[in-house]
């Protein structure tokens, strides 16, 4: 039977919303994925960018800025560093999380960001699920500093000091859920001392008013704190972690003068946004590797304290399991909030 004109041309008119509609749903999903699966054959056209959601003159910004001419030479590409500060790394983080998974935006992503802000925000805009883990890439030791004039001579005389006048003392830190915070926090809890925490807006800052004597100790990692340390404004008391360090082979651990179970670093891993193709992701591991493997950069990172010690995302991810166990309990025991 001929379809009748009105018939066919509604059939007409259906048949091109339909596809109208499927061109609209499909971009968010088969559709979008086939392309993105096409382009990562391709990866990298163009300049990728590396979100750093801390201040320049840190731990996370120092690390970044070193390996990234040397992963951008495994790719061919150029690496532009990005920083984006705030909110103990949550503003930095959720712009990461939110960008394309094409392969164009990578994320330094530490203690703060993937373990302790779900324990220090009742509500985060993100979540460590919404990142792949790439690679762990280092991690910084943590120092006990203070500023030299401040009469502390040694771990032990600071610990008699501090315990002695409880709430007298304060310490600096690059900012509330920092690492360096989170490793106050420990060393209190292990040797039953209080101290009045002042932050900063980064690790510059507090470094700044440490070496001013605007307060007399601190958490500093060994990027920010061996210049000072070489300069002798700034005086190592102890490492918190369970062996000494190459570059400070003199300053004691914690555990050597008697305080047990001190084992804190600020440690760095690159993350992409979840959905990034697996092509993609496997190869920004295996050339972060690579870029961690030269000789002169592993040379100039350890010779700033760092551990290099790369390992892929799936090693990267339990690690943070177990990160997120430890940390979780005591953020919740001592009653720390960011908010």
């Amino acid at each position: 039977m001929a379809v009748r004109e009105p018939d066919a041309r509604r059939r007409s008119l259906m048949v091109g919303t339909a596809a109208s509609m499927v061109a609209r749903v499909l971009p968010g999903g088969l559709a979008a994925a086939v392309p993105l699966a096409a382009r990562a054959e391709t990866w990298p056209a163009k300049p990728l960018r590396w979100v750093v959601a801390y201040p320049a003159g840190g731990g996370s910004d120092f690390l970044a800025r070193q390996l990234a001419p040397a992963l951008g030479r495994q790719l061919g590409q150029t690496i532009i560093i990005d920083n984006r500060p705030g909110a103990a790394g949550v503003i930095g983080t959720d712009n990461a999380a939110k960008s394309a998974p094409d392969g164009y935006t990578l994320l330094t992503g530490d203690n703060g960001a993937m373990v302790f802000n779900g324990a220090l925000y009742k509500k985060l805009p993100y979540a460590p699920s919404d990142f792949t883990p790439v690679a762990f890439m280092a991690r910084f030791p943590l120092l006990l500093v203070v500023n030299a004039q401040a009469g502390f001579s040694s771990a032990q005389q600071w610990l008699q000091q501090v315990q002695a006048r409880p709430g007298h003392y304060s310490y600096a830190s690059p900012g509330v859920g920092s690492p360096h915070h989170l490793a106050m926090e420990l060393l209190k809890d292990r040797t039953h001392s209080y101290l009045v925490h002042v932050p900063y807006r980064g690790t510059a800052f507090a470094t700044q008013d440490l070496i001013g004597g605007v307060v007399p100790m601190g958490i500093l990692d060994t990027a920010a704190a061996l210049p000072h340390l070489r300069s002798g404004r700034l005086k190592a008391l102890a490492v918190l972690s369970p062996r000494r360090i190459a570059t400070l082979p003199e300053v004691p651990t914690f555990d050597e003068v008697g305080v047990k179970g001190v084992d804190v670093s600020a440690w760095q891993g690159l993350f992409v946004p979840k959905g990034t193709p697996d092509a993609i992701t496997t190869r920004l591991g295996t050339d972060v590797a690579k870029a961690l493997a030269e000789p002169e950069l592993k040379a100039h990172l350890e010779d700033y304290g760092l551990e290099v010690a790369p390992t892929d995302g799936a090693t990267l991810a339990r690690f943070i399991q177990q990160e997120t166990t430890r940390w979780h309990a005591l953020i919740r025991s001592r009653g720390i909030s960011a908010e």
